[in-house]
């Protein structure tokens, strides 16, 4: 723990400065301490201890707000998270609430990994007696949303357990593996840990509720606060799946549609609750991110239901026009499809691009090369567009209309009739 100087004179806490030779002496030399670091909109940028030193709650803490707090992870090199300060920012911009950053830097800053993994029970009961003490304050249960990162996903599990799964919400962002995969729900984040539990785990080869394509949870979360861009996310048995397109459907969730990853993601609690309750111990959604920030991407889902049973084959190509009349290509998921007299076919597009205003779509299907000397004609009933990132906007439709076989047709679509 460190101390600033702030400009109403009070001491500023400040994350604890360590490096490399803090790891080099912990291997003769264990340490182990654990500062709470707490801020609110009255003191956004000057961090202030949580309890007074005569034990008294500081006075900018409110019990009636939402209290979130940031654990970190395995800190072998001992800096501070890079990303601490712009969380703390986007969280308090989003929401007055209190916010409080756990720092067990002298404790998470060694060489010996299993080291650390052990200091993580010494940081749940410390916390577990802290939250004994809001509680006795006037906190609520129910008000605490837990984030933890890496290691700090399983001391928000342990928290949890201490709690009974009472508290109000855990997000764990890429919890640590090693140790705990496989391991029994008693000994690692489980989402019995609290009344709403949700996992980002960029590595698609983890065990995880939400999956993305990057290693960036933690910034993904913060972008989820800092975009108006909603991480729509699709429920799937497997990425596999997902990546055929087999999980486009976002019916089960009413009138929420699909859910979305971050800080939004506790909007579906209740619809989740409900799936629960139906033997759906945990909900399994997939999505991809950009490569850069703001990492949003943009989902359409194109239907389509056609009058005969001779498209087949084949592959689609979907473009839309926007309303400058400059083409957006999106990446169509599970292009080769077979489509069936009067059934409609949904398939799922990811675009770079928000296109906000269509005045053109694009559609064609293209036969294999084996069909090609063919020339087919195709009567489609309908095509429909549907923004799934923006559920709120009507759906456009294109009626009737004859789609002539490895050929582009470019139409202009209307507001859907039913």
């Amino acid at each position: 723990m460190c101390w600033a100087r702030s400009e109403n004179k009070r001491p500023c806490l400040e994350f604890s400065q360590l490096n490399i030779l803090h790891s080099i002496k912990d291997l003769f030399s264990p340490q182990m301490d654990i500062v709470l670091m707490m801020y609110t909109r009255n003191n956004p940028s000057c961090a202030e201890p949580l309890f007074e030193q005569n034990n008294s709650l500081n006075v900018n803490f409110n019990t009636s707000k939402k209290t979130v707090w940031i654990i970190h992870g395995y800190r072998p090199m001992g800096s501070t998270p890079k990303w601490l300060q712009n969380f703390l920012k986007v969280l308090l911009n989003h929401e007055d609430l209190n916010v409080i950053v756990v720092d067990w830097n002298r404790g998470a800053t060694t060489f010996i990994y299993n080291r650390a993994v052990k200091n993580i029970r010494k940081v749940a009961a410390t916390l577990g007696t802290y939250v004994q003490i809001l509680l006795n304050h006037g906190a609520t249960l129910d008000n605490f949303h837990f984030i933890g990162m890496s290691l700090g996903a399983h001391v928000s599990g342990f928290v949890g357990k201490i709690f009974q799964g009472q508290l109000g919400r855990i997000t764990g962002l890429d919890p640590a593996g090693p140790k705990f995969s496989g391991q029994p729900c008693d000994l690692r984040l489980d989402y019995t840990d609290a009344k709403f539990v949700d996992v980002i785990h960029s590595d698609i080869n983890g065990v995880a509720f939400i999956k993305c394509s990057h290693q960036r949870a933690v910034y993904l979360f913060m972008a989820s606060l800092e975009t108006t861009c909603n991480f729509i996310s699709f429920p799937c048995p497997s990425h596999k799946d997902f990546h055929a397109g087999s999980c486009v459907d976002c019916d089960n969730f009413k009138e929420k549609s699909c859910p979305r990853l971050g800080y939004q993601a506790e909007l579906w609690k209740d619809v989740l609750k409900e799936r629960k309750e139906k033997r759906f111990l945990r909900t399994t959604v997939f999505l991809d991110t950009t490569a850069t920030k703001p990492f949003c991407s943009y989902y359409f889902v194109l239907s389509i239901t056609v009058l005969d049973n001779n498209m087949k084959n084949g592959y689609i190509t979907f473009k839309l026009l926007n309303q400058l009349g400059m083409v957006e290509e999106p990446r169509v998921y599970e292009k080769n499809r077979s489509f069936y007299q009067l059934q409609e076919v949904k398939i799922l597009a990811q675009f770079s691009n928000d296109v906000v205003n269509i005045s053109g779509i694009g559609l064609g299907y293209f036969q294999s090369s084996n069909w090609q000397c063919f020339q087919y004609n195709y009567n489609i009933h309908r095509v429909m567009v549907q923004s799934l990132t923006y559920p709120e906007r009507p759906p456009l439709c294109i009626y009737n209309f004859v789609l002539k076989g490895n050929e582009e047709l470019f139409l202009n679509p209307s507001t859907c009739t039913s």
